[in-house]
């Protein structure tokens, strides 16, 4: 595990940008799953507006790790989010963008994108291999749409699950802990205050960390990145950087 500390988002954005940049680089083709939230769109700007030449998009395929069952046009949607920030704004093949088509039938949609999932992916030890999963945390100590009252779908045999948000019910189709661990690299990007606990808590295995998903993050095969700003940074001791 290798922890990055920020002063801002903004200076997390950029490097994590460089970073990803020069990974994509590395292979003919790069298949990525991406998280919605507000660090990510920080990111998404960065590289749409950086990056639209630097990255060769031809050789990227887009995938998301969760997404709300709701249509590509609401505004829950990740999907949508990433196209106004990312995809509008660069030049990548319509074939290389395979969203969760969160209008479906929740059930029929997690099966139906685990079939994508086994179908595009390369595979290791039989199983389908991201290059990179991007993760955020939830201040629950959630990550992907796994919540900590749902734990158990992170060890689900499926390679998607439905999952239901604590609070408001709202379904959610998201990727189990089988195919986040199977990654060749899982960065969690965390930013504000409000995250300062529990990355506490998970990195230093503190307090109830066991109790959330996120602290079941642990690639078999590659490595596992924490991109930090300040404030989500704070309460983690500074020999751990």
């Amino acid at each position: 595990m290798t922890l990055k500390e920020y002063k801002s988002k903004q200076e997390l954005a950029l490097d994590f940008s460089s970073y990803l940049a020069k990974m994509i680089a590395t292979k003919d083709t790069f298949h990525i799953a991406l998280s919605g939230g507000s660090t990510p769109k920080v990111i998404f700007d960065v590289l749409a507006a950086n990056f639209q030449t630097k990255i060769d998009w031809s050789r990227v395929h887009l995938y998301w790790g969760d997404e709300r069952c709701v249509p590509p046009s609401d505004d829950d949607s990740n999907y949508k989010m990433t196209v106004s920030h990312l995809i509008a704004k660069i030049d990548i093949p319509q074939e290389n963008i395979h969203r969760i088509k969160g209008e479906n039938e929740p059930s029929y949609e997690a099966e139906r994108y685990a079939a994508v999932l086994d179908g595009h992916l390369p595979k290791v030890a039989g199983v389908p291999q991201f290059d990179l999963v991007i993760l955020g945390l939830g201040d629950d100590g959630h990550t992907a749409s796994i919540f900590p009252h749902e734990i158990e779908l992170w060890h689900s045999k499926k390679y998607c699950e439905v999952a239901n948000h604590p609070v408001s019910g709202q379904k959610r189709v998201s990727i189990t802990g089988q195919i986040i661990n199977q990654a060749a690299t899982v960065a969690f990007l965390v930013t504000g205050e409000n995250k300062a606990d529990k990355v506490e808590e998970i990195i230093q295995k503190k307090g109830d960390f066991e109790k959330y998903p996120a602290h079941l993050v642990a690639p078999h095969f590659g490595k596992l990145l924490w991109f930090l700003d300040a404030d989500a940074a704070a309460k983690i001791t500074s020999t751990q950087f």
